[in-house]
Order: C-alpha cells, then sequence, then structure tokens
C-alpha cells in the first residue's frame, strides 16, 4: 500500500479495479486449465498481461481505449471464426466426439461380455483396513461367501459374517460398510470398477445391490495401435477417418469414435455427394432469393410509403407513429403471433379469406407467408431509413429540374432515386447479409419446413442456409458438427463476397 500513498483517489481506484479484474482473469484460467481448455486459458493470461501493462503504465494511451474491443473482437468474433474453420477439416459427429485415448477407454469399458451362465451375486460395498474398495459377495444358491478387491478374490467362513433374514451378508470382519451418502460420490467410478474374480472373469457393478460376471472382449494393442477381440480374434485398425474398423468387414465399426482429420472432406461432400450438395444448392438459391426478395420488397415498400408521406397531408404524424409499430414491438412475439395467424384450422387468415390453405404445411405457401411475415417486419426500418435520407437531398435540384421541364416521375427516378441509392446502398448490403442468415424468422415461423423426414430429408422447403445448417449440427439422428463447419465456412465467404463486390460497385467507400 506504500506504492499508493500520495496517489490521487482515482489512481488507487483504478489499480483496485484493474486488481479485481485480473483476479477474475485468473480465477477462470485457473479452471479453464482445470478442465483441459489450454487455448481459453492461454487467452485469458495473454489478456491479463495485456490488461496490466496498458492500464497500469503508461506505455501507450491509445491502447487503453481500443486494448478493450480488440480483446472482445477477437474473443467473440476471431476465434470463433478459426474454431469454426479448424473444426471443418474435422471428423467431427454423434459418435466421434471424445479424443482417441477417451474413446479407447470408453471401447475398452463397454468391450465386455457376461460369462455363459450369465452370473450375478448380491454384494455389499465397503471397504478394507486400508481404505481400498471392497465388495462383500454372497452366492446364496451355494451358501457360499467371497470378498472381492480389484486385485484378490478371498472366500469367508459364513461364521464369520453377518447375515440379514435372506442370508446375505451385510458384514464382515475388517470390513467397513459405505453409507448412502458414500455410495453416491462414487457412482459413476464404481459403474466403471473392475473387481477380480478369476484370471479371465471380473466382477462389475450393476448397481449398488448386484454385480455380475464379466470377460474382457475387446482390448487395445498399443504396440500395434489396433482393438483386438479376444474371443474371436478379430482385430480393429484405425481407419485414419476416427473409429477403429474391422479388418474382415469394412462396414463393422466400433463406438464410440474420436475427432479426426479429414482435411476437405466436408467441403469435397458439397460437391460429390448428392445425398448433401442437391440439398444444399437448393438451399441456397431459396437462400439467395429469399434474401434478395426481401431487400427489395423492404426497400422500396418503406421507400414508397416514405416518399407518400414526405407530403404535408392531414393525420401525418398519426400515420407515421401507427407505420413504426411493426418495428417497435420485438420480432419474437411478432412471428409467433403471424404463425397463430397461418394456422390452418384456426388461423385469422383463413377465417378472413373464408379459406382452408394450409399455409405452412405447403412449399409455395410457405415461402409466400415467409416473404410476407419478413416485409412487415422490414418496411419499417427502411420507412426509417428513406424517410432520412429524402431529407438529405437539398430542395434545390428537385426545383432545378422542375424549371428545367422535367416531370415528377422524372424527377423521382433520375434524381431523387439516385441518390437514396447511394446514401443508403450500406444499409441494403447490411440487410441482404442480415436476412441471409435470418434464422430467428425460420426457426420460430415454419421450422425451416415443411419437409418429408420420413423419407429423410434434411432440407425444408423454407430452410435458408443457417437454419439448414442448424439442422445438420443438432436436429438429427447423427449431429454432423463437422460439416455443418464447413456450410458454415461457405456461408461466410459467399456473405463476405457479396458484401464487398456490393460495397465496390457501390463506391460509397471512395471518399474515405
Amino acid at each position: 500500500m506504500k506504492v499508493l500513498q500520495g496517489k490521487p483517489l482515482a489512481v488507487v481506484l483504478k489499480v483496485i479495479a484493474i486488481a479485481l479484474l485480473l483476479s477474475i482473469l485468473g480465477t477462470l484460467a485457473i479452471s479453464a486449465l482445470a478442465v483441459g481448455e489450454n487455448f481459453i486459458a492461454g487467452f485469458i493470461f495473454i489478456a491479463m498481461i495485456a490488461l496490466g501493462v496498458t492500464y497500469l503504465t503508461k506505455i501507450s494511451i491509445p491502447m487503453k481505449f481500443f486494448l478493450p474491443g480488440m480483446l472482445l473482437l477477437v474473443a467473440f468474433v476471431v476465434g470463433p471464426i478459426i474454431y469454426t474453420a479448424t473444426m471443418s477439416f474435422f471428423q467431427y459427429q454423434t459418435g466421434n466426439y471424445i479424443t482417441k485415448s477417451e474413446a479407447i477407454q470408453l471401447i475398452g469399458e463397454q468391450g465386455l461380455s457376461p460369462d455363459e451362465s450369465g452370473t450375478a451375486y448380491d454384494v455389499k460395498i465397503g471397504r478394507g483396513p486400508g481404505g481400498d474398495l471392497q465388495l462383500l459377495v454372497s452366492d446364496i444358491l451355494e451358501e457360499k461367501y467371497y470378498l472381492a478387491t480389484t486385485s484378490s478374490y478371498k472366500v469367508l467362513e459364513p461364521d464369520s459374517l453377518e447375515l440379514d433374514e435372506f442370508a446375505i451378508a451385510i458384514g464382515a470382519p475388517d470390513f467397513k460398510l459405505l453409507s448412502d451418502d458414500e455410495l453416491a460420490t462414487f457412482d459413476e467410478d464404481l459403474g466403471a470398477t473392475k473387481f477380480y474374480f478369476s484370471d479371465d472373469y471380473f466382477l462389475v457393478l450393476e448397481g449398488f445391490d448386484l454385480a455380475a460376471v464379466y470377460t474382457q472382449t475387446l482390448q487395445y494393442n498399443e504396440a500395434t495401435d489396433q482393438i483386438e477381440n479376444i474371443q474371436t480374434g478379430d482385430t480393429y485398425f484405425d481407419n485414419g477417418r476416427g473409429n477403429f474398423q474391422s479388418s474382415n468387414n469394412p462396414d463393422e465399426i466400433l463406438y464410440p469414435g474420436w475427432r479426426s482429420v479429414i482435411w476437405l472432406e466436408n467441403y469435397l461432400q458439397l460437391v460429390n455427394n448428392p445425398d448433401v450438395r442437391d440439398p444444399f444448392i437448393a438451399v441456397l438459391i431459396w437462400t439467395v432469393a429469399f434474401a434478395s426478395i426481401t431487400v427489395i420488397t423492404q426497400f422500396f415498400f418503406g421507400l414508397l410509403l416514405a416518399v407518400a408521406l414526405d407530403k404535408k397531408i392531414r393525420g401525418r404524424r398519426f400515420y407515421r407513429i401507427v407505420l413504426i409499430l411493426p418495428y417497435a414491438i420485438p420480432s419474437v412475439m411478432s412471428i409467433l403471433v403471424w404463425g397463430g395467424m397461418f394456422d390452418a384450422e384456426f388461423g385469422a387468415i383463413n377465417a378472413l379469406l373464408g379459406t382452408d390453405i394450409a399455409w405452412l404445411r405447403d412449399a409455395n405457401f410457405a415461402k409466400f407467408a415467409v416473404l410476407l411475415v419478413n416485409l412487415w417486419l422490414g418496411f419499417p426500418y427502411f420507412y426509417l431509413v428513406s424517410s432520412g435520407a429524402l431529407q438529405a437531398i437539398p430542395a434545390e435540384l428537385a426545383e432545378a429540374a422542375a424549371i428545367d421541364g422535367a416531370k415528377p416521375s422524372q424527377i423521382f427516378r433520375q434524381i431523387t432515386l439516385p441518390l437514396i441509392l447511394q446514401i443508403l446502398t450500406p444499409l441494403l448490403i447490411a440487410s441482404f447479409a442480415f436476412n441471409f442468415n435470418n434464422f430467428n424468422l425460420i426457426f420460430l415461423l415454419t421450422g425451416g419446413g415443411p419437409r418429408n423426414s420420413i423419407d429423410g430429408e434434411v432440407a425444408g422447403a423454407t430452410d435458408i442456409l443457417i437454419s439448414y445448417t442448424y439442422r445438420i449440427a443438432f436436429g438429427t439422428d447423427v449431429e454432423n458438427l463437422g460439416l455443418a463447419s464447413a456450410i458454415s465456412v461457405v456461408i461466410f465467404i459467399l456473405v463476405a463476397t457479396i458484401s464487398l463486390y456490393g460495397v465496390r460497385r457501390s463506391k460509397v467507400l471512395d471518399g474515405f
């Protein structure tokens, strides 16, 4: 504290705040290390050093303003992009989530077979004098009792045991029974513990009071990097795709597998695999059409209203308030309300029109519904920005054109519209990028459907690329995160390319 003596109060508070922040970050870094997230821990440590050097010294005054934004940009934008791009090169799907060492361990734990008789015994779980786990085994049919550890098996005399009314041993010399609370803490570990029974067999718990006799069927050979079936002699080799595959039958694969590098295979599936390529192309075409039609309709409808209300008419203020209401209401609520209105049986739209159209169960009607709802949600925004753009256009231009004999329609086409487009082009590009990834609308209104799930269709009629990607990653029995990551990278490249092309063509950045 002597260092802070004589310092202004603001400096003292700054040092305290930085110290608290670094303490919190240090705790998070240690927690990340504890669960094996080394990259996250490394980033946090680097951030701590950068924060300490920047705010506790005077090395760079500008960095005091830029550093928070830079760290957040790396953590929440750059980091996820790099991670997604990296995972697109992996076999990363259901059954291939974990590491190879974890997969080998699980295969070994699951590669068990019961003995031929399906033998099972009543047991009690406890500890020996040295604190090691023990099973007090009761063979009530043969009236024999044993004490099993992970490495030995000892026959006990019935006279030395405490038996219950069913002749099951519940106590033995130097055997301390575990309480219910202790059993709860060991629940997962006990299920994977093997207690010795004979050279080829062991006991595995199937509850806290029952153990069955098993033998190891699958065993990993570290020297050959293969899994061997001890009973049949079959071998399973690493197929380079994150699984052990049978040497005799290529279709026989052991699960679980592990994340394995397959390089460009996920991307090549988008071109070579008809089951992936055909729905991807169909969804891509609809996504571009959806985003384009949405931007065009929202812009021109908003501009039309802005031009109409730019003139002095009675009740103009009231009309403006009404027109921005869809923009003021949370979009989630609006989408859900529209979904109810489009209901085939009880919806307000069919009731008003006197029809029985299955709006959300027919592909064409569902697409129309999606476009209509998105127009409703988006036109107030373009009305507002178009109104502002109209106010920014000098009135002298229109007056000069009128003096030269130009008609109002000519003034609008040749002066007003080009100037508005020049002003609003960045917003149009941003709107296109937003609607290209408008997940909320599709997910809440149609769920991407209609689709024929019985025939295994993943892509629905109204799915756009982002909702299609979400379904591949989380919406099917086989959650293919690697393929979803590849499609996400493609989406990023498409949106970035289209946006950059639009910006260059519009020349909106030429003045910067």
